[in-house]
């Protein structure tokens, strides 16, 4: 049996994730303003670097705004956030999304995934087309649910790679973290042979250049998930 390497956490991502747990409890409201770098660094008994460093970060998420000569202040996360902001609020909430949430990024990845399908099919070389397959081969004969998230993601963003749409694949980056939890709880709920058979058939389509198919196929499964008989939600 493996185990995994473990590695504890830095001081900036200690004050980070303590942050983040007080603003997403309500114990920093919006619109509060920190006290000065110093002050923190002084009552969290760590260096003004980490606390700089840190405040940056939670900048870039969204949570803090940073105005210079006036001072730091809680943002309203839910208008400011990212994609990463998503992910601590996963993690605050011991890895679980609300359902609008869940729902929010099925009905993106319709969109997103309908979109590859279609360009691939108008642009991408039989060659790049036939890069599917191994993924949707080694789906169905994968027995462990982990794998079988990371199989259809891969699947997934070589299809945005080949669509030529030179974005598409780093919005298919953006949503990694998000969208492998969820295959990985859908795996877990109704085992992995259905996404096995969901990306044989996107596949299948794709090869025929059948664009009406395949974004019927994309949609048909991902609803399935969003309100039909095999839905992913928290309960």
């Amino acid at each position: 049996m493996l185990f995994k390497k473990l590695s504890a956490p830095s001081l900036k991502e200690l004050f980070v994730s303590e942050l983040e747990g007080m603003i997403l409890s309500g114990k920093l409201e919006i619109g509060a303003k920190l006290p000065p770098e110093r002050e923190l660094a002084e009552s969290m008994q760590v260096s003004r670097a980490v606390i700089n460093s840190g405040i940056a970060e939670m900048e870039k998420k969204g949570f803090l705004v940073v105005k210079p000569r006036i001072g730091t202040f809680v943002a309203d996360y839910r208008r400011y956030g990212t994609v990463e902001t998503l992910v601590s609020i996963m993690n605050y909430n011991g890895g679980m999304l609300r359902d609008s949430e869940v729902r929010s990024i099925l009905e993106v990845r319709i969109h997103f995934m309908s979109l590859a399908a279609t360009l691939a099919i108008d642009n991408a070389s039989d060659e790049e087309i036939a890069s599917l397959k191994p993924y949707a081969d080694a789906l169905a004969s994968c027995t462990d649910s982990e794998e079988a998230a990371a199989l259809i993601f891969q699947f997934s963003h070589e299809l945005s790679f080949i669509s030529g749409n030179s974005l598409l694949p780093l919005f298919f980056i953006s949503f990694q973290t998000l969208v492998c939890r969820l295959w990985v709880r859908y795996a877990d709920k109704y085992g992995i042979a259905p996404l096995a058979k969901s990306a044989a058939d996107i596949y299948q389509y794709v090869a025929l250049r059948d664009a009406e198919g395949a974004v019927a196929c994309i949609t048909k499964g991902t609803q399935e998930s969003i309100d039909g008989t095999r839905t992913i939600y928290s309960q």
